[in-house]
């Protein structure tokens, strides 16, 4: 039987558009900072593909392209004028593993960052998207609350970029293979170069290493593939969520905004580790929270942030959809759960 991918969330396929792009840019390849004529071209494309970028994202400050979303949040805040003051308590592991003497933001029942907690100076990450349960925070209140301190916002948007509009923040993180670009490549955007102290090297000396232009190039491909696709997503989860509390099972964060590509669900009863054996079994790959944290046997921080004990955020699954999944598919998905969910009724 051919497997179905609900993993989106943790990478998604290369757009055909995307990889015709990139063998584009193999064909183009020389240092964009190389002075000769080979150079110069690859410098073009370089500075096109920036242009577009921005212009498809709405972004109206500068863009430096990195390896990926990791090191876009490290360049931020390593490089901020401002120190890293505060993050969320449900923040992505790249954010937290340099967040050492952060205070942690709070969050209600839903998993959503309460805004006032936020009126604080200095630099304030706040991902856009949660990468577990797919909640959208509320970054217009918190960027106010931050900003009417003094302070900066990094909004990590790996989850959101090409497919939801990007937040008011004054620096953004988006990493191509979450919408269909190349591994590897990524981007931080900053409102103003003023915010970043530069060290040296490539991308005006605010980032070092040769420019990755096929995988930029990529990236612009899968950026001007557009999100058209998304009002689907909103009806296939639909049907998704109804099968699943028709069987028992909750969905987390119910009450909240939240990204229709992105789902947490739980099976009382069911640790999440025999579903996901299950699931893998009948050829179904889901995930069990990020996937930068998911091989961790220890309770989903971002579950726990939430106010799920350890039994509870131990039962629960991610599922996440993209551009290719279709009705069939979630029906698929939905039978093996309610398979699940029987034996354990019958246990």
């Amino acid at each position: 039987m051919e497997r179905l991918y609900l993993d989106h969330a943790a990478t998604t396929p290369l757009l055909p558009v995307a990889r015709e792009a990139m063998e584009a840019g193999f064909g183009l390849w020389a240092n964009p900072s190389s002075p000769h004529a080979e150079g110069r071209a690859a410098r073009a494309a370089l500075e096109q593909a920036r242009v577009r970028i921005a212009e498809v994202l709405g972004w109206k400050g500068e863009v430096i392209f990195t390896s990926g979303a990791s090191e876009a949040v490290s360049l931020a805040i390593s490089h901020s004028v401002q120190p890293l003051n505060a993050v969320s308590a449900v923040e992505h592991d790249a954010v937290l593993r340099q967040a050492e003497g952060a205070e942690r933001l709070a969050v209600d029942g839903q998993g959503r960052v309460i805004a006032n907690g936020a009126k604080r100076p200095g630099l304030v990450a706040v991902q856009q998207v949660n990468s577990e349960t797919g909640i959208v925070q509320p970054l217009y209140e918190i960027g106010n609350a931050v900003r009417g301190a003094g302070g900066l916002l990094l909004a990590d948007c790996a989850q959101g970029a090409g497919k939801i509009g990007l937040p008011d923040a004054d620096m953004a993180v988006i990493a191509a293979h979450k919408f269909g670009g190349p591994i590897g490549v990524g981007a931080l955007l900053v409102r103003d170069w003023a915010l970043l102290k530069p060290s040296g090297g490539q991308e005006r000396g605010y980032r070092a290493g040769t420019e990755n232009l096929p995988g930029v190039l990529g990236m612009a491909a899968a950026l001007e593939a557009g999100n058209a696709w998304m009002e689907e997503a909103v009806r296939l989860r639909a049907v998704l969520e109804q099968g699943i509390v028709e069987t028992g099972g909750e969905v987390i964060a119910a009450g909240a905004e939240r990204l229709a590509t992105i789902g947490s669900y739980r099976m009382p009863g069911v640790a999440s580790a025999v579903q996901l054996i299950r699931f893998d079994s009948e050829g179904i790959a889901v995930s069990a929270g990020s996937a930068c944290s998911s091989g961790s046997l220890k309770p989903s921080h971002v579950l726990k942030a939430m106010g799920l004990d350890d039994k509870a955020a131990g039962e629960v699954i991610r599922v996440s959809i993209g551009r290719e999944t279709n009705e069939a598919e979630i029906g698929r998905f939905l039978a093996v759960w309610r398979e699940i969910a029987r034996g354990k009724a019958a246990a």
